[in-house]
């Protein structure tokens, strides 16, 4: 789309394959995701039919940001690769060359000409104290324009919607106790004011690339994916961690880790929360496939409602 410049300066990234191979070798890559009855021609063909009519509007709100970097850490395919082969950004406060109310005006004008058509991605809650103050994304004729404004504004315009991490799914951190902004996640805003636009939650303190770039490509290809009683697609989030630890039988035959040096012995009794906890973690693995949390310390459930509270104190046993 003739957009996609702003995203990185100005400048498209020049690679020595077509869109066409490159999707071939992606949808190869993702088959493992738990899909692969999507990857044949057709997918292709679909998937890039729908780079022209279907961008993708990225808004943050209260969050550290950790979903995008994570995002960029996407390593297969690489970053560039998704953003202008796989992914039709049009709009993202983090890496986008635009700024003020040319990129706002931008973001506006997008979400009008393919109005029900474009996917909104939310990260970060949205604080609804003060009127939405506690987080402004910028200023357009004048007037400041609060994540309030922009959730409200796009919501019910997106064909569809994508909570990424656990702030923007379920108000994660910022609704943790103490907190006074009000901080709240799609689903729950969408049900104040009556959105009736579907939300794919996709979770994660912060959320695995492979969970991000795959939702999209489905919502891109085939629609909304399952989902599980949390809103969650169940390709990504349909397994118990607990079921899938590698020190599970440790755990049957009752040898518990007593610190996290142990090399044997399952880790409840230092806090993991995988008995709790759904997602594929366990195969996926983090930092391109090197390691998990299990690997070096405990699950700390950041993927279920009501992380952080439901989850502390971290290393103490549910």
């Amino acid at each position: 789309m003739k957009d996609e410049k702003m995203l990185l300066g100005g400048q498209q990234k020049k690679t020595g394959v077509s869109r066409r191979t490159f999707l071939k070798t992606f949808t190869g890559t993702v088959a493992g995701i738990g899909f692969s009855q999507m990857f044949n021609p057709a997918f292709v063909s679909a998937l890039e039919k729908a780079l022209e009519t279907h961008p993708v509007l990225w808004i943050q709100g209260q969050g550290c940001s950790g979903c995008s970097v994570s995002l960029l850490n996407s390593v297969d395919p690489s970053i560039a690769d998704v953003l202008l082969k796989v992914i039709s950004l049009q709009y993202h406060p983090t890496i986008m060359a635009a700024e003020g109310e040319t990129a706002l005006e931008n973001l506006y004008r997008v979400a009008q000409k393919y109005k029900g058509k474009f996917s909104l991605v939310v990260e970060g809650a949205i604080p609804m104290a003060a009127e939405g103050k506690y987080c402004i994304g910028g200023e357009l004729n004048h007037k400041e324009i609060t994540m309030v404004d922009m959730v409200k504004d796009l919501g019910p315009k997106a064909g569809s919607v994508l909570a990424i991490g656990t702030c923007a799914s379920y108000g994660g951190i910022p609704a943790a106790k103490g907190n006074v902004t009000g901080a709240t996640g799609v689903m729950d805003f969408f049900k104040i004011y009556g959105i009736k636009t579907p939300v794919v939650n996709i979770p994660g303190c912060p959320s695995h690339p492979d969970w991000i770039v795959g939702s999209i490509a489905h919502l891109l290809t085939k629609g909304i994916p399952e989902l599980d009683d949390n809103g969650r697609p169940v390709i990504f989030f349909g397994e118990n961690i607990h079921d899938n630890c590698p020190h599970v039988e440790q755990y049957d035959a009752g040898n518990m880790a007593e610190k996290f040096t142990d090399v044997n012995g399952c880790r409840m009794d230092l806090g993991c929360k995988g008995p709790d906890t759904y997602a594929d973690c366990y195969k996926r693995k983090w930092n391109s496939g090197m390691n998990w949390c299990v690997d070096n310390a405990v699950c700390i459930g950041c993927v279920e409602p009501g992380f952080p509270d439901a989850s502390s104190p971290f290393y103490e046993p549910a």
